[in-house]
């Protein structure tokens, strides 16, 4: 196990202007779970292949247990990868495919068998050690990835969407069991995805990466609650957050036309315009007579326990308001609802949950 440091760790690739990996500072106590995640092309798995050595550090270092990590081979410097496309030898069998590593290492035979057997009991894999790739399913195939991994017990785990091969279901089913075994191994993880539901189950802190740069760092919890900026807070949050941009007027905001008073102290802060953003729990159904917005459902998802309305409000004529992507509305309706397509139904805003952004740095207002 071990502690590992990014220290404005930069990459740039040749012929290039802007670095895939953008100073990125960013520090992954002992036996941390971190999910680095963001949109394709962001620099997450470049900054993931940084770390196992697979790519170069143009800029910065990267420490594992305050050791500079610069001209140390990837098969020295104690990590495990495992791969989106699993990497497994299709004429091998499990048990060959987990023991490889530790075979070329010369550990002794008996030491081998030890460690398979006990990886494959933790993934529950007894009945497939001599089974070969083929002959298992894609679920099965990315236990044994994971489980040539752990036989070689490294000090950090490295993880490039190891998941996104999988269906849904499987997805859902196998993310809780990788979340269970970095628990009970308390290994140092690192793990990549673009899938931001996957990314806040299950690690204990995501870093959320846009352009190369380090956007944010915290718990899930933080992030939600507190996203640093727009780009954080329309990232994190399915279904995601709606956000729109409005003046702002002796402590009032205009939401689709309605004024909407937010703390006097965060709004002090403001330079200019503002965005506001309420994210879909932060609505409430109002009664027709109320101040509110009236909202045309055009989609329904209903969850059994609770639905998910999406629909477009009532066009505003004030013209300080200014919807932030699509000029629309998702709110959260506990329990089952009677809403359908077509419906008009009047919503507003809770304003003590708003979040609040400068509109022209994009930077959250505290």
């Amino acid at each position: 196990m071990a502690t590992v440091l990014f220290d404005e760790a930069t990459r740039k690739y040749p012929k290039t202007e802007v670095p895939a990996v953008d100073k990125v500072t960013l520090e992954i106590p002992d036996g941390e779970f971190l999910v680095l995640v963001g949109p394709s092309g962001c620099g997450k798995s470049t900054t993931l292949r940084m770390l196992a050595g697979l790519e170069p550090v143009d800029g910065g270092r990267i420490l594992i247990d305050g050791h500079d990590q610069a001209g140390v081979r990837p098969r020295d410097r104690d990590i495990a990868m495992v791969f989106q496309s699993y990497a497994l030898y299709p004429n091998m069998t499990a048990f060959e495919n987990m023991a490889f590593a530790l075979r070329n290492a010369k550990v002794e035979k008996a030491e081998v068998e030890q460690r398979v057997t006990e990886a494959a009991k933790i993934l529950e894999l007894e009945g497939l050690l001599t089974k070969k790739p083929g002959q298992m399913s894609g679920g099965q195939r990315q236990r044994v990835a994971m489980g040539r991994a752990i036989v070689r017990q490294p000090k950090v785990f490295c993880m490039d969407e190891p998941l996104s091969n999988l269906d849904a279901k499987l997805r859902v089913s196998t993310r809780s069991q990788i979340a269970q075994l970095q628990r009970r191994l308390g290994v140092t993880t690192v793990y990549v995805t673009h899938d931001q539901v996957e990314a806040m189950t299950m690690g204990h802190r995501v870093a959320v990466l846009k352009d190369g740069k380090l956007q944010q760092s915290d718990t899930p919890a933080k992030l939600y609650d507190e996203p640093v900026n727009t780009f954080v807070a329309s990232f994190i949050g399915s279904p995601a957050i709606t956000m729109t941009r409005s003046a702002v007027r002796e402590g009032e905001v205009t939401i689709h036309g309605l004024p909407v008073s937010l703390d006097r102290s965060t709004l002090s802060a403001a330079r200019g315009d503002v965005v506001v953003g309420f994210r879909p729990e932060a609505w409430q159904v109002v009664g027709a007579g109320e101040p509110g917005i009236d909202v045309a459902v055009d989609l329904v998802e209903s969850l059994g326990s609770e639905a998910f309305v999406h629909g477009e409000p009532a066009r505003s004529h004030d013209d300080a308001t200014v919807a932030i992507g699509a000029d629309r509305v998702t709110f959260k309706v506990i329990g089952k609802t009677d809403l359908d397509v077509g419906d008009t139904v009047r919503i507003a805003p809770i304003a003590e949950q708003a979040h609040v952004f400068d509109a022209e740095s994009g930077m959250r207002l505290r």
